[in-house]
């Protein structure tokens, strides 16, 4: 990887090419993934927050002693970890004259490798004959880190300062031993001062039995040869993403999306991106974007890479998760535009709602070249609540949630209805528990009727989310995108349902004056939200959809009234759906 990213590919080791057979590659390989599962597993057990330990808004892995670049990530790690965390034990490194064993230290910097002030990362030193051999790190979202409003997410922020508690690399544990000033600094800045106390232990423990395994896993194979398969695992990585790229047509492919606003200022923000291929090399230049914003909508770099190469990932996921996959890769990134933040920009919305859209406009500007590949939009936003209070008893409580959506329908199939986010593989935490954690009972969990766009191939279904407050007063949060900008169609398919969130207070429904973005809403007993998610956009003309799909659609209830009427054209002259079945599609 190349220009602003230079320098995350693992210090090659002494071994030679061919000096390791495959067999043993594949052998290592399998237990270095095993070791950051079993990270993964210990985390999400431990875990006080649920939005960590049920939503699995976590990651875990293995990176390169010298530079920090990513030997291997957990499978159940959000993807858009990958290229955030290269950056952050980066930092730490720089940061650090020397490591002893047992060190362990903590960072939430979204400058120096990161996303939003929520997602803390711990990072330690895995010593092998005395020296640094790799780094174990992980990231969680913590419930609420202080800032403006509970769990972080301030529409309204327009310095970071506003958002929560910002560290740079700090010292947590010492030779094994926890700071316990650090540790009192930060309670003092959460509302809920015993879930990241909890959060924080769980980390250190994931970190703990990663260094107990990837010891059993030198000690059998031996330094020499696990480095000599950490060189390889990089070359296969980097030969398989040329592979495709080599595929694609040379040339130059642009595409602009549009987010709503940036939750201060009411204006469009534009993500421009014109995808350079030349032979197995590929280069994504975000120069046309817009300037750097006012409100929390401004991605930092490392997000912004990372969402880029997750973007590649959803098209071709043969990729493995390492450094390798970056080395054909080169990101003009300009500080003049918002997708380049630099202190004090508020950047909350960049890791949820931002790297979403950037995904979204790299599959627009790809389409010309790979129109059997790429599919339409998505829903791309994960319309991040947050609420905080007091329960019955008087003990703080802060809750968080994110919800799927409709992905995009392509050439091979229907979109997905109720996906994870495109930038992760998290998911919606059960209504039992946050029914259990949080002074709410649930009304409707549904998937959101007629959002799919209609196609050859339908767009996938939203969701609609519909809770009422059974506690005392509350402050709620919502900080989300894609109410003015639903998901595109392409070759002739219709755009997906655009959100629609509401609230009902006092009896009355209401609508936030940008939507999908506002702070400090006052909830008080009986008062209702309802997060209504996008559908994705269709794949082709509608009229070209089969009658027999169309029929099964009309007998599940996915489509609306309005988008029968654009299948007529197919359901007239085929008689495949009965006059009942169409009557009760229609609302009649």
């Amino acid at each position: 990887m190349r220009e602003v990213t230079a320098g995350l590919r693992p210090a090659r080791s002494d071994a030679r090419p061919g000096e390791i057979d495959p067999l043993t590659v594949a052998l290592i390989r399998g237990q270095l993934e095993q070791v950051v599962d079993e990270m993964d597993t210990v985390f999400e057990r431990m875990a006080f927050s649920p939005v960590i330990s049920d939503a699995w808004d976590r990651a875990d892995g293995i990176y390169a002693p010298r530079d920090g670049a990513m030997v291997i990530q957990g499978e159940r790690g959000l993807p858009i970890f990958v290229g955030v965390m290269q950056y952050a034990v980066r930092s730490v490194i720089e940061a650090v004259d020397r490591f002893e064993e047992g060190d362990v230290y903590l960072l939430n910097d979204p400058y120096l490798g990161g996303t939003h002030l929520m997602d803390v990362k711990m990072v330690k030193p895995f010593f092998w004959d005395g020296e640094p051999f790799a780094f174990l790190a992980n990231t969680g979202h913590w419930a609420d880190v202080g800032g403006r409003v509970p769990g972080g997410f301030s529409t309204q922020a327009t310095e970071i300062y506003q958002e929560g508690l910002r560290l740079p690399p700090v010292l947590l544990f010492r030779g094994g031993q926890i700071s316990s000033d650090l540790v009192s600094i930060v309670r003092l800045n959460s509302r809920v001062p015993d879930d990241c106390e909890g959060d924080l232990q769980a980390q250190a423990a994931a970190l703990a039995v990663g260094e107990e395994r990837l010891r059993e896993v030198v000690g059998r194979y031996g330094a020499d040869t696990v480095r000599a398969a950490i060189d390889e695992l990089s070359d296969s990585a980097e030969r398989i993403m040329r592979s495709h790229f080599a595929e694609i047509p040379d040339g130059r492919y642009a595409f602009t999306d549009v987010m709503d606003n940036d939750g201060v200022d009411d204006a469009p923000l534009e993500i421009h991106v014109e995808v350079e291929v030349a032979g197995s090399d590929m280069t994504l230049d975000f120069a046309g974007s817009s300037p750097p914003c006012r409100g929390p909508m401004n991605s930092v770099l490392s997000a912004t890479v990372s969402s880029a190469v997750v973007a590649l990932m959803h098209l071709f996921p043969d990729c493995p998760l390492n450094a390798g996959i970056f080395e054909p890769l080169e990101f003009r990134v300009p500080k003049e535009t918002f997708l380049n933040a630099e202190p004090p920009r508020p950047v909350s919305g960049c890791a949820a709602e931002v790297s979403q859209r950037i995904i979204t406009a790299i599959h627009g500007a790809l389409a010309e070249a790979l129109p059997d590949v790429v599919p339409a939009a998505s829903f791309a936003t994960v319309n991040n609540f947050s609420m905080g209070g007091a329960s019955e008893d008087g003990e703080p409580y802060v809750m968080y949630l994110f919800l799927g959506g409709g992905y995009g329908a392509g050439a091979d199939g229907d979109g997905l209805a109720n996906g994870c986010s495109l930038m992760s593989i998290a998911r919606t935490q059960s209504l039992e528990v946050l029914e259990e954690r949080f002074p709410i009972r649930f009304r409707r969990f549904s998937l959101r009727e007629g959002s799919g766009g209609a196609g050859r191939r339908r767009g996938g279904l939203g969701v609609v989310f519909e809770f009422e407050l059974v506690g005392r007063e509350a402050s709620a949060s919502l900080l989300g995108d894609r109410a003015r900008t639903p998901p595109e169609g392409v070759l002739g398919g219709h755009e997906g349902a655009p959100a629609r969130p509401y609230l009902v207070i006092d009896g009355e429904r209401t609508t936030l004056e940008l939507i999908t973005k506002g702070e400090g809403i006052a909830l008080r007993r009986g008062d209702v939200v309802c997060l209504q998610t996008p559908g994705g956009g269709g794949y082709g003309p509608p009229s070209e959809r089969e009658p027999e799909a169309v029929a099964a659609d009309v007998a599940r209830g996915v489509v609306s009234p309005d988008q029968l009427d654009v299948y007529a054209v197919v359901l007239d002259p085929s008689g495949a759906v009965d006059e009942a079945a169409t009557a009760v599609a229609r609302g009649r």
